[in-house]
Protein backbone atom coordinates (compact mmCIF):
# COMPACT_ATOMS: atom_id res chain seq x y z
CA UNK A 1 0.00 0.00 0.00
CA UNK A 2 1.32 3.16 -0.85
CA UNK A 3 2.21 5.96 1.85
CA UNK A 4 1.32 9.59 1.65
CA UNK A 5 4.64 12.01 2.08
CA UNK A 6 4.65 14.37 4.61
CA UNK A 7 4.25 17.04 1.82
CA UNK A 8 1.65 15.41 0.51
CA UNK A 9 -0.44 14.92 3.63
CA UNK A 10 0.36 18.53 4.49
CA UNK A 11 -1.39 18.67 0.49
CA UNK A 12 -4.36 16.46 1.53
CA UNK A 13 -4.83 18.03 4.96
CA UNK A 14 -4.97 21.53 3.20
CA UNK A 15 -7.55 20.24 0.91
CA UNK A 16 -9.93 18.94 3.82
CA UNK A 17 -11.67 21.04 6.37
CA UNK A 18 -11.54 21.58 10.12
CA UNK A 19 -13.70 20.35 11.92
CA UNK A 20 -13.06 20.21 15.91
CA UNK A 21 -9.48 19.68 15.79
CA UNK A 22 -9.57 17.18 13.07
CA UNK A 23 -9.62 17.45 9.08
CA UNK A 24 -12.03 15.51 7.70
CA UNK A 25 -10.95 13.91 4.49
CA UNK A 26 -14.18 11.82 2.76
CA UNK A 27 -12.00 8.99 1.51
CA UNK A 28 -11.04 7.86 4.54
CA UNK A 29 -13.09 5.74 6.86
CA UNK A 30 -15.03 8.07 9.39
CA UNK A 31 -14.30 6.41 13.05
CA UNK A 32 -17.25 8.63 14.47
CA UNK A 33 -19.95 6.94 11.77
CA UNK A 34 -22.80 5.18 13.66
CA UNK A 35 -21.82 1.63 13.11
CA UNK A 36 -23.96 -0.86 11.23
CA UNK A 37 -24.24 -3.08 13.73
CA UNK A 38 -25.24 -3.58 17.74
CA UNK A 39 -23.41 -5.00 20.53
CA UNK A 40 -25.97 -7.75 20.93
CA UNK A 41 -24.24 -8.65 17.20
CA UNK A 42 -20.87 -8.90 18.98
CA UNK A 43 -21.67 -10.91 21.39
CA UNK A 44 -23.44 -13.42 19.31
CA UNK A 45 -20.36 -13.81 17.29
CA UNK A 46 -18.25 -14.08 20.36
CA UNK A 47 -18.07 -17.96 21.62
CA UNK A 48 -20.10 -18.81 24.34
CA UNK A 49 -17.22 -20.38 26.47
CA UNK A 50 -15.30 -17.37 26.40
CA UNK A 51 -18.14 -15.97 29.16
CA UNK A 52 -17.20 -18.82 31.51
CA UNK A 53 -15.00 -18.02 34.97
CA UNK A 54 -13.14 -20.37 36.41
CA UNK A 55 -12.34 -19.37 40.01
CA UNK A 56 -9.54 -21.81 40.24
CA UNK A 57 -8.10 -20.55 37.18
CA UNK A 58 -8.52 -17.10 38.02
CA UNK A 59 -6.67 -18.23 41.86
CA UNK A 60 -3.95 -19.99 39.56
CA UNK A 61 -3.22 -16.92 38.02
CA UNK A 62 -2.79 -14.93 41.46
CA UNK A 63 -0.44 -17.73 43.03
CA UNK A 64 1.47 -17.31 40.14
CA UNK A 65 2.15 -13.38 40.42
CA UNK A 66 2.23 -14.17 44.25
CA UNK A 67 4.94 -16.27 44.04
CA UNK A 68 7.05 -14.18 41.26
CA UNK A 69 6.92 -11.31 43.61
CA UNK A 70 7.83 -13.55 46.63
CA UNK A 71 11.12 -14.63 44.41
CA UNK A 72 11.99 -11.41 43.52
CA UNK A 73 12.26 -10.24 46.86
CA UNK A 74 14.05 -12.96 48.44
CA UNK A 75 16.79 -12.23 44.86
CA UNK A 76 16.99 -9.05 46.02
CA UNK A 77 17.50 -9.43 49.92
CA UNK A 78 20.10 -11.97 49.42
CA UNK A 79 22.12 -10.23 46.65
CA UNK A 80 21.54 -7.14 48.35
CA UNK A 81 24.95 -5.98 48.19
CA UNK A 82 25.05 -6.15 44.56
CA UNK A 83 24.40 -2.87 42.85
CA UNK A 84 23.30 -4.66 39.27
CA UNK A 85 20.17 -6.31 41.15
CA UNK A 86 18.12 -3.41 42.30
CA UNK A 87 17.66 -1.94 38.32
CA UNK A 88 16.69 -4.91 37.43
CA UNK A 89 14.65 -5.85 40.24
CA UNK A 90 12.79 -2.60 40.21
CA UNK A 91 11.26 -2.69 37.19
CA UNK A 92 10.57 -6.13 37.17
CA UNK A 93 9.08 -5.47 40.56
CA UNK A 94 7.16 -2.98 39.22
CA UNK A 95 5.62 -5.15 36.69
CA UNK A 96 5.00 -7.80 38.76
CA UNK A 97 2.86 -5.21 40.85
CA UNK A 98 1.00 -3.34 38.17
CA UNK A 99 0.22 -7.29 37.38
CA UNK A 100 -1.41 -8.32 40.07
CA UNK A 101 -3.46 -5.18 39.99
CA UNK A 102 -5.03 -6.17 36.76
CA UNK A 103 -6.22 -9.13 38.50
CA UNK A 104 -7.56 -7.30 41.23
CA UNK A 105 -8.85 -4.90 38.45
CA UNK A 106 -10.83 -8.01 37.83
CA UNK A 107 -12.20 -9.15 40.64
CA UNK A 108 -13.72 -5.46 40.82
CA UNK A 109 -15.58 -6.29 37.02
CA UNK A 110 -17.00 -9.31 38.35
CA UNK A 111 -15.21 -11.47 35.45
CA UNK A 112 -12.29 -13.00 38.22
CA UNK A 113 -15.28 -15.13 39.93
CA UNK A 114 -19.24 -15.31 39.81
CA UNK A 115 -18.98 -15.19 43.83
CA UNK A 116 -18.94 -11.74 44.79
CA UNK A 117 -17.33 -12.62 47.80
CA UNK A 118 -14.42 -14.44 46.46
CA UNK A 119 -14.10 -11.29 44.30
CA UNK A 120 -14.05 -8.89 47.22
CA UNK A 121 -11.83 -10.60 49.36
CA UNK A 122 -9.41 -10.97 46.38
CA UNK A 123 -9.59 -7.80 44.93
CA UNK A 124 -9.01 -6.34 48.73
CA UNK A 125 -5.89 -8.30 49.22
CA UNK A 126 -4.76 -7.77 45.65
CA UNK A 127 -5.20 -3.61 45.83
CA UNK A 128 -4.77 -2.74 49.33
CA UNK A 129 -1.42 -4.61 48.86
CA UNK A 130 -0.67 -1.83 46.31
CA UNK A 131 -2.41 1.07 47.84
CA UNK A 132 -5.15 1.03 45.75
CA UNK A 133 -8.88 1.41 47.74
CA UNK A 134 -10.73 -1.36 46.29
CA UNK A 135 -13.79 -0.51 46.10
CA UNK A 136 -12.93 3.25 45.50
CA UNK A 137 -11.48 2.08 42.36
CA UNK A 138 -14.06 -0.16 41.65
CA UNK A 139 -16.95 1.72 41.57
CA UNK A 140 -15.09 5.01 39.73
CA UNK A 141 -14.12 2.25 36.85
CA UNK A 142 -17.61 1.07 36.41
CA UNK A 143 -18.50 4.71 35.67
CA UNK A 144 -15.34 4.93 32.86
CA UNK A 145 -16.80 1.63 31.66
CA UNK A 146 -20.42 2.36 31.68
CA UNK A 147 -19.60 6.30 30.16
CA UNK A 148 -16.49 5.28 28.16
CA UNK A 149 -16.03 7.83 25.41
CA UNK A 150 -18.56 10.81 26.64
CA UNK A 151 -16.68 13.93 27.03
CA UNK A 152 -18.18 14.77 30.46
CA UNK A 153 -19.34 11.45 32.12
CA UNK A 154 -16.14 9.55 31.40
CA UNK A 155 -14.23 8.80 34.55
CA UNK A 156 -10.36 8.09 33.26
CA UNK A 157 -8.22 10.23 31.64
CA UNK A 158 -11.13 12.67 30.41
CA UNK A 159 -10.61 15.19 27.99
CA UNK A 160 -10.50 18.86 29.01
CA UNK A 161 -13.00 21.00 27.57
CA UNK A 162 -11.46 24.32 26.74
CA UNK A 163 -13.12 26.24 28.98
CA UNK A 164 -11.81 24.17 31.61
CA UNK A 165 -8.59 24.00 29.96
CA UNK A 166 -8.62 27.44 29.76
CA UNK A 167 -8.33 27.91 33.91
CA UNK A 168 -5.29 25.48 34.52
CA UNK A 169 -2.62 27.04 35.94
CA UNK A 170 0.82 27.15 34.16
CA UNK A 171 2.00 23.99 37.15
CA UNK A 172 -0.91 22.10 36.24
CA UNK A 173 -0.06 21.92 32.67
CA UNK A 174 2.93 21.20 33.37
CA UNK A 175 2.18 18.13 35.30
CA UNK A 176 -0.39 16.96 32.94
CA UNK A 177 1.02 17.69 28.96
CA UNK A 178 4.77 17.15 29.68
CA UNK A 179 5.98 13.93 30.04
CA UNK A 180 7.15 12.22 32.32
CA UNK A 181 5.03 13.99 35.29
CA UNK A 182 1.77 12.10 33.96
CA UNK A 183 3.12 8.68 34.53
CA UNK A 184 2.91 9.78 37.82
CA UNK A 185 -0.53 10.76 37.93
CA UNK A 186 -2.38 7.79 39.88
CA UNK A 187 -1.98 8.25 43.35
CA UNK A 188 -2.87 12.30 42.74
CA UNK A 189 -6.02 10.68 40.90
CA UNK A 190 -6.95 8.72 43.70
CA UNK A 191 -6.99 11.41 46.08
CA UNK A 192 -8.78 14.29 44.23
CA UNK A 193 -9.69 12.98 40.64
CA UNK A 194 -8.89 14.97 37.30
CA UNK A 195 -9.09 19.13 36.87
CA UNK A 196 -12.64 19.60 36.57
CA UNK A 197 -13.88 16.64 38.69
CA UNK A 198 -13.97 16.81 42.65
CA UNK A 199 -14.30 14.14 45.22
CA UNK A 200 -12.06 11.30 46.46
CA UNK A 201 -11.70 7.97 46.29
CA UNK A 202 -11.11 7.38 49.83
CA UNK A 203 -13.85 10.16 50.99
CA UNK A 204 -17.37 7.78 51.42
CA UNK A 205 -18.90 10.81 50.67
CA UNK A 206 -17.58 11.71 47.98
CA UNK A 207 -19.95 12.56 44.76
CA UNK A 208 -18.64 9.39 43.02
CA UNK A 209 -20.53 7.11 45.59
CA UNK A 210 -24.13 6.98 46.66
CA UNK A 211 -25.25 7.11 49.94
CA UNK A 212 -25.55 2.95 49.98
CA UNK A 213 -22.10 2.45 48.73
CA UNK A 214 -20.87 4.38 51.35
CA UNK A 215 -19.55 1.43 53.56
CA UNK A 216 -18.02 -0.42 50.97
CA UNK A 217 -15.92 2.17 50.70
CA UNK A 218 -14.91 3.20 54.59
CA UNK A 219 -13.73 -1.25 54.04
CA UNK A 220 -11.65 -0.36 51.69
CA UNK A 221 -9.98 2.91 52.60
CA UNK A 222 -9.24 1.34 56.41
CA UNK A 223 -7.77 -1.73 54.34
CA UNK A 224 -5.88 0.78 52.88
CA UNK A 225 -4.90 2.35 56.23
CA UNK A 226 -3.79 -0.93 57.28
CA UNK A 227 -1.75 -1.56 54.40
CA UNK A 228 0.37 1.41 55.11
CA UNK A 229 0.66 1.06 58.94
CA UNK A 230 2.27 -2.21 57.80
CA UNK A 231 4.53 -0.78 55.89
CA UNK A 232 5.05 2.03 58.52
CA UNK A 233 5.94 -1.38 60.59
CA UNK A 234 8.02 -3.16 58.59
CA UNK A 235 10.39 0.17 57.61
CA UNK A 236 11.09 0.13 62.06
CA UNK A 237 11.96 -3.69 61.20
CA UNK A 238 14.09 -3.35 58.02
CA UNK A 239 14.72 0.02 57.80
CA UNK A 240 13.48 2.52 55.32
CA UNK A 241 16.15 2.74 53.02
CA UNK A 242 15.91 -1.27 52.01
CA UNK A 243 12.07 -0.74 52.03
CA UNK A 244 11.98 1.98 49.59
CA UNK A 245 13.97 -0.46 47.41
CA UNK A 246 12.21 -3.68 48.24
CA UNK A 247 8.25 -1.52 47.69
CA UNK A 248 9.13 2.21 46.81
CA UNK A 249 10.59 2.38 43.59
CA UNK A 250 8.97 -0.80 42.55
CA UNK A 251 5.33 1.05 43.33
CA UNK A 252 6.31 4.19 41.31
CA UNK A 253 7.36 1.52 38.36
CA UNK A 254 3.82 0.26 38.72
CA UNK A 255 2.41 3.42 38.62
CA UNK A 256 4.33 4.27 35.21
CA UNK A 257 2.86 0.99 33.61
CA UNK A 258 -1.02 1.93 35.04
CA UNK A 259 -0.81 5.44 33.52
CA UNK A 260 0.99 4.39 30.51
CA UNK A 261 -1.38 1.40 29.63
CA UNK A 262 -4.73 3.61 30.88
CA UNK A 263 -3.73 6.36 28.79
CA UNK A 264 -2.70 4.70 25.74
CA UNK A 265 -6.21 2.69 25.42
CA UNK A 266 -7.77 6.04 25.09
CA UNK A 267 -5.56 8.02 23.12
CA UNK A 268 -2.20 8.15 20.82
CA UNK A 269 -3.88 6.11 18.04
CA UNK A 270 -2.36 7.36 14.47
CA UNK A 271 -5.66 8.54 13.08
CA UNK A 272 -7.81 11.10 16.17
CA UNK A 273 -10.71 9.14 17.43
CA UNK A 274 -13.50 10.84 18.86
CA UNK A 275 -15.52 11.71 21.82
CA UNK A 276 -18.87 12.19 22.08
CA UNK A 277 -21.68 14.43 24.12
CA UNK A 278 -25.57 14.41 23.60
CA UNK A 279 -27.87 12.26 21.82
CA UNK A 280 -24.39 11.38 19.81
CA UNK A 281 -22.84 9.11 22.55
CA UNK A 282 -23.98 5.38 23.22
CA UNK A 283 -22.18 2.35 24.84
CA UNK A 284 -21.07 0.84 21.54
CA UNK A 285 -20.03 4.41 19.62
CA UNK A 286 -17.91 5.23 23.12
CA UNK A 287 -16.67 1.45 23.51
CA UNK A 288 -15.51 1.71 19.91
CA UNK A 289 -12.97 4.74 20.30
CA UNK A 290 -11.03 2.57 22.86
CA UNK A 291 -7.45 0.54 21.38
CA UNK A 292 -5.81 -2.46 21.20
CA UNK A 293 -2.36 -1.77 22.23
CA UNK A 294 0.46 -4.97 21.90
CA UNK A 295 2.77 -5.37 24.85
CA UNK A 296 5.08 -7.45 23.36
CA UNK A 297 6.41 -9.89 26.22
CA UNK A 298 4.63 -8.60 29.01
CA UNK A 299 0.83 -9.57 27.28
CA UNK A 300 1.19 -12.43 29.23
CA UNK A 301 2.64 -11.01 32.47
CA UNK A 302 -0.01 -8.38 32.68
CA UNK A 303 -2.99 -10.84 31.78
CA UNK A 304 -3.66 -9.64 28.08
CA UNK A 305 -5.47 -5.83 29.37
CA UNK A 306 -3.83 -4.95 25.85
CA UNK A 307 -6.97 -6.88 24.42
CA UNK A 308 -8.54 -3.15 25.47
CA UNK A 309 -11.80 -3.39 23.28
CA UNK A 310 -13.93 -6.10 24.20
CA UNK A 311 -12.92 -5.68 27.44
CA UNK A 312 -14.39 -2.07 27.11
CA UNK A 313 -17.82 -3.74 25.72
CA UNK A 314 -18.38 -6.34 27.85
CA UNK A 315 -15.63 -6.08 30.95
CA UNK A 316 -17.33 -9.72 32.26
CA UNK A 317 -15.14 -12.02 30.03
CA UNK A 318 -12.12 -13.12 32.18
CA UNK A 319 -9.07 -12.09 30.72
CA UNK A 320 -7.84 -15.68 29.63
CA UNK A 321 -10.54 -15.55 27.00
CA UNK A 322 -10.48 -11.87 25.49
CA UNK A 323 -7.81 -12.95 23.14
CA UNK A 324 -10.57 -15.44 21.55
CA UNK A 325 -13.13 -13.34 21.74
CA UNK A 326 -11.23 -10.50 20.20
CA UNK A 327 -10.94 -12.56 17.37
CA UNK A 328 -14.08 -13.71 17.19
CA UNK A 329 -15.33 -10.42 16.85
CA UNK A 330 -13.34 -8.66 14.60
CA UNK A 331 -15.48 -9.88 11.84
CA UNK A 332 -18.82 -8.02 12.80
CA UNK A 333 -16.55 -4.95 14.11
CA UNK A 334 -14.36 -4.58 10.77
CA UNK A 335 -12.91 -1.14 10.31
CA UNK A 336 -14.17 -0.73 13.36
CA UNK A 337 -11.35 -2.33 15.03
CA UNK A 338 -8.02 -0.84 14.72
CA UNK A 339 -5.81 -3.84 14.68
CA UNK A 340 -2.89 -2.82 16.96
CA UNK A 341 1.04 -2.81 15.58
CA UNK A 342 2.84 -5.79 16.11
CA UNK A 343 5.14 -5.07 19.36
CA UNK A 344 9.27 -6.28 19.67
CA UNK A 345 9.95 -7.80 22.39
CA UNK A 346 9.44 -4.43 24.91
CA UNK A 347 6.93 -2.24 23.08
CA UNK A 348 9.11 0.85 22.77
CA UNK A 349 7.04 2.01 19.58
CA UNK A 350 4.45 3.11 21.82
CA UNK A 351 6.62 5.19 23.34
CA UNK A 352 6.33 7.78 20.40
CA UNK A 353 2.24 7.03 20.63
CA UNK A 354 2.29 8.48 23.94
CA UNK A 355 4.54 11.51 24.07
CA UNK A 356 2.80 12.66 20.74
CA UNK A 357 -0.51 12.48 22.03
CA UNK A 358 -0.06 14.32 25.38
CA UNK A 359 1.91 16.93 23.49
CA UNK A 360 -0.76 17.60 21.09
CA UNK A 361 -4.07 16.23 22.64
CA UNK A 362 -5.10 19.54 25.11
CA UNK A 363 -8.84 19.94 25.21
CA UNK A 364 -11.67 19.62 23.25
CA UNK A 365 -14.37 22.13 21.89
CA UNK A 366 -16.64 22.90 23.98
CA UNK A 367 -19.51 22.79 21.61
CA UNK A 368 -20.38 20.08 19.86
CA UNK A 369 -21.97 16.23 20.24
CA UNK A 370 -18.48 14.63 18.71
CA UNK A 371 -15.43 16.02 19.46
CA UNK A 372 -11.73 15.86 18.27
CA UNK A 373 -8.67 16.62 20.89
CA UNK A 374 -7.23 20.12 19.94
CA UNK A 375 -3.82 21.19 20.35
CA UNK A 376 -2.79 24.29 22.30
CA UNK A 377 0.21 25.74 20.03
CA UNK A 378 0.96 28.75 21.83
CA UNK A 379 1.96 25.96 25.22
CA UNK A 380 4.34 24.24 21.95
CA UNK A 381 5.50 27.88 21.89
CA UNK A 382 4.25 28.08 18.16
CA UNK A 383 1.46 29.93 15.99
CA UNK A 384 -1.42 29.06 16.42
CA UNK A 385 -2.78 27.22 13.35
Amino acid sequence: MAVSSPDATDKLHQASPLVNGVHKNHEEFDPSAPPPFKVADIRAAIPSHCWVKNPWRSLSYVLRDILVISALVAIAVIFKTSSWVWPIYWVAQGTMFWAIFVLGHDCGHGSFSDNPNLNSVVGHILHSSILVPYHGWRISHRTHHQNHGHVENDESWVPLNEKTYKTLDAPTKLLRFKVPFPLFAYPLYLWQRSPGKSGSHFNPYSDMFTPNERHYIVTSTLCWALMVANLAFLSTIIGPTLLFNLYGIPYLIFVMWLDFVTYLHHHGHEQKLPWYRGKEWSYLRGGLTTVDRDYGIFNNIHHDIGTHVIHHLFPQIPHYHLIEATMAAKSVLGDYYREPKKSGWIPVHLIDNLVKSIKQDHYVSDAGDVVYYQTDYRMLGKKME
